[in-house]
């Protein structure tokens, strides 16, 4: 790998900037933060006190680091509504971008970016950390060696009983497109199509529910505090039946407040010709062996082999960092391709139209 250094612009300093990409982007040789952005320039400002040497600069215009030529790769970490238009803007200044999930608020959108990175011939990867898990890159393994066979049936999971997200803008939906299925619903549909390989979808079915939206504070028993009824204009659930072209089906499921006991958030089970798993108790393989039903539980740690290719005590969004810088290093495709994450967007979208008009929508 080459030992230049890459120097980066980032571009939206909320929380998923201080709690998810900052912790990992400082830990990375390769790389020197140089700008910090966001519209609320105290933001900026405390990003750069907690994770910068006090030498980079502060700004609220993100096209001051657009037009900055020395800067090599951008982060865009704002809210989804911008995700497109600040990331095709980047590439068309030659930047490399790292945006975070979703791709984008709508198809449209998420092809704008996919055409920007195919003119441009620049880098760009979506923020799809859960791929990253010992337990995700376990699983990939077993399928690509064929040990499921003919895996038909997934069903993609992230449900939350009562953790509504009350800061920021996640509860609008003009900013975010969107409530838990295209926020944390995004992370369980990518792992499922990463580990099955299938990215054909034919047709799909959705429902999203406001059923949960306007109860009184004294109701909800949020994670988080209560949420402001008169806000929450997106959905509190959705649900999706996607039948794949070649005939698999996927059941996604996502909720921010339901009245559910088993809730697992960003995980996927699967059944095979051969065999079948599920990620509800860690790693579970299960089939038949020599005319007897087996269950198989694996050990799973961050120092697993198919996990630790190279950096012991990674987490997941360390190894998200490394990897796409040593993309752009080695002129390799990201671990997550933009045609990986347009598909989970249309999809994504499919769902929303069907639910919105009780028709099924077709690709």
């Amino acid at each position: 790998m080459s030992n230049a250094i890459l120097r980066a612009g980032i571009i939206g300093c909320g929380g998923i900037a201080t709690n998810k990409h900052l912790p990992a982007l400082v830990k990375q040789d390769n790389l020197q933060i140089v700008a910090f952005c966001d519209i609320i320039e105290e933001r900026a400002i405390h990003a750069r006190k907690v994770f910068g040497k006090g030498d980079e600069y502060i700004t609220t215009d993100y096209h001051k680091v657009l037009e900055d030529k020395t800067i090599d790769v951008v982060y865009v970490l704002t809210p989804n509504r911008s995700h497109s238009f600040i990331t095709v803007d980047a590439l068309n200044a030659g930047k490399h971008v790292m945006c975070e999930k979703p791709m984008a608020i709508n198809s449209a959108e998420a092809k704008k970016m996919l055409d920007a990175a195919k003119a441009t011939g620049k880098k760009l990867s979506i923020g799809y950390q859960n791929r990253h898990r010992p337990d995700s890159l376990w699983l990939k393994a077993q399928a690509e060696d064929g040990i499921f066979g003919d895996i038909y049936y997934a069903k993609a999971t992230a449900l939350r009983r009562r953790m509504v997200p009350t800061w920021g803008v996640f509860l609008n939906e003009e900013e975010q497109g969107g409530g838990p299925l295209i926020d944390i619903g995004t992370h369980a549909l990518d792992l499922t199509l990463w580990i099955l390989n299938n990215y054909k979808p034919k047709y799909c079915v959705g429902t999203a529910y406001h059923k949960l939206n306007d109860l009184a504070d004294e109701d909800q028993a949020n994670a988080w505090g209560p949420w402001d009824r008169s806000k929450f204009t997106v959905e509190d659930s959705a649900f999706g039946f996607v039948v794949m072209e070649n005939g698999a089906t996927i059941v996604l499921e996502s909720s921010w407040a339901i009245n559910m006991l088993e809730t697992k958030e960003a995980i996927t089970a699967f059944c095979g010709t051969k065999a079948g798993a599920d990620m509800n108790d860690g790693v579970r393989i299960n089939g038949v062996s020599h005319g007897a039903q087996y269950r198989f539980v694996p050990k799973l740690t961050a120092d697993s082999a198919a996990y630790n290719d190279g950096k012991a005590g990674e987490t997941p969004a360390d190894r998200e960092a490394r990897l796409f810088i040593e993309a752009i290093l080695n002129d390799t495709e990201p671990f997550v391709t933009p045609e990986q994450a347009y598909t989970i967007t249309r999809i994504l979208e499919g769902i929303y139209t069907s639910a919105a008009t009780g028709e099924i929508y077709r690709f």
